[in-house]
């Protein structure tokens, strides 16, 4: 019996993982993004792509389902993809409809900071969104809470056109019409109050 076992020799194996959902490309059909995963995988690797998803691995995956569990499995399919597709159309109206509101604080006399709100709808961080105008206009740039319960980001000094740009050019993901400067003064004590 000795002389029949043999040593193992562990194998390594390369894995890939899909550039759309971080899933292995076996996976991809059980995420939101499969059509998009395809398209992913059929342009960086063509032959799994041919493995997994051409005309004849899809029929032979189907072939061994009932005629029922063929229609439910094509049903299930078309049901994923009109979701994912609606998720997509959800995500590019929220995205048309936001806006960034780059705005220009007034503090005391002629002491001003700049205040950015709504990154979010953009996907983006708006910690790594601060730190990233804090070492392009060499000052000091925070997150804060605001009470709507949103976070804006406060850059000191009067930079508000100087951030607009640098938001265009940096974060190509913000259409420049989704994004409006405004001012903000403070009220000068007594200029509203009405005589008594």
């Amino acid at each position: 019996m000795a002389d029949i076992e043999q040593e193992y020799v562990p194998q390594s194996r390369t894995v890939i993982y899909c550039g759309v959902c971080s899933l292995p490309p076996e996976y991809c059909e059980f995420g939101g993004t499969v059509k998009k995963c395809q398209d992913w995988l059929q342009k960086n690797d063509e032959d799994l792509y041919e493995r997994l998803w051409s005309e004849d691995a899809l029929a032979a995956a189907t072939s061994s389902l009932s005629v029922d569990a063929q229609k439910r499995a094509e049903k299930d399919a078309h049901k994923k993809a009109l979701k994912a597709e609606a998720a997509e159309a959800k995500q590019a109206a929220t995205i048309k409809s936001s806006k960034v509101i780059i705005k220009r604080v007034e503090r005391n006399k002629r002491k001003f900071v700049t205040t950015v709100t709504g990154l979010e709808a953009f996907s983006l961080e708006n910690k790594k969104v601060a730190k990233d105008l804090g070492k392009k206009f060499a000052t000091g740039s925070s997150v804060t809470k605001v009470p709507s319960g949103g976070e804006e980001i406060v850059v000191q000094g009067d930079v508000s056109e100087e951030i607009e740009e640098f938001l265009l050019e940096k974060y190509p993901v913000i259409p420049e019409d989704n994004i409006e400067l405004v001012e903000d003064k403070k009220k000068k004590a007594g200029a509203g109050a009405p005589a008594g």
